[in-house]
């Protein structure tokens, strides 16, 4: 019988969550990222590094770094795996919701796992952008 994964005793992961939180993609720290950010919840504690490789307006690679719950780890590890390959626009329109989705579903509690990882997301994207900007002037 497959061990249930809890925490607390009140949260029920689905076993995309267990799967991504025992195996996650794309965690650790990049090589020559093009942008690098870091996004924290007060309330809970957790946090989060995001690192982006762009070139040209498309997301060649993503990695992240959590400092937080299972949630928090495969909210990081989907949201890497869904942006890599997409323009910043593309990645930019993905949902909180979506996030979630991938995921089978995250316990109402653990919904700010996804908002970190989106605001993570969107803090990197929002950078990239100033960092050109920059550059143009």
């Amino acid at each position: 019988m497959p061990v249930e994964y809890t925490e607390k005793s009140l949260l029920k992961y689905s076993q995309r969550i267990i799967e991504l939180f025992k195996n996650p993609k794309n965690v650790g720290e990049m090589e020559n990222p093009t942008v690098t950010v870091s996004e924290g919840d007060p309330q809970c504690g957790d946090m989060m590094q995001m690192s982006l490789k762009i070139e040209g307006n498309k997301i060649l690679d993503a990695k992240f770094l959590s400092f937080g719950c299972a949630a928090n780890i495969a909210t990081g590890s989907a949201v890497t795996e869904m942006i890599k390959g997409k323009t910043l626009d593309e990645a930019e329109k993905l949902s909180i919701k979506e996030v979630s989705d991938s995921l089978g579903g995250l316990p109402a509690l653990k919904m700010h796992c996804a908002v970190l990882a989106h605001k993570t997301l969107r803090k990197a994207i929002r950078e990239y952008r100033q960092k050109i900007e920059e550059l143009k002037t």
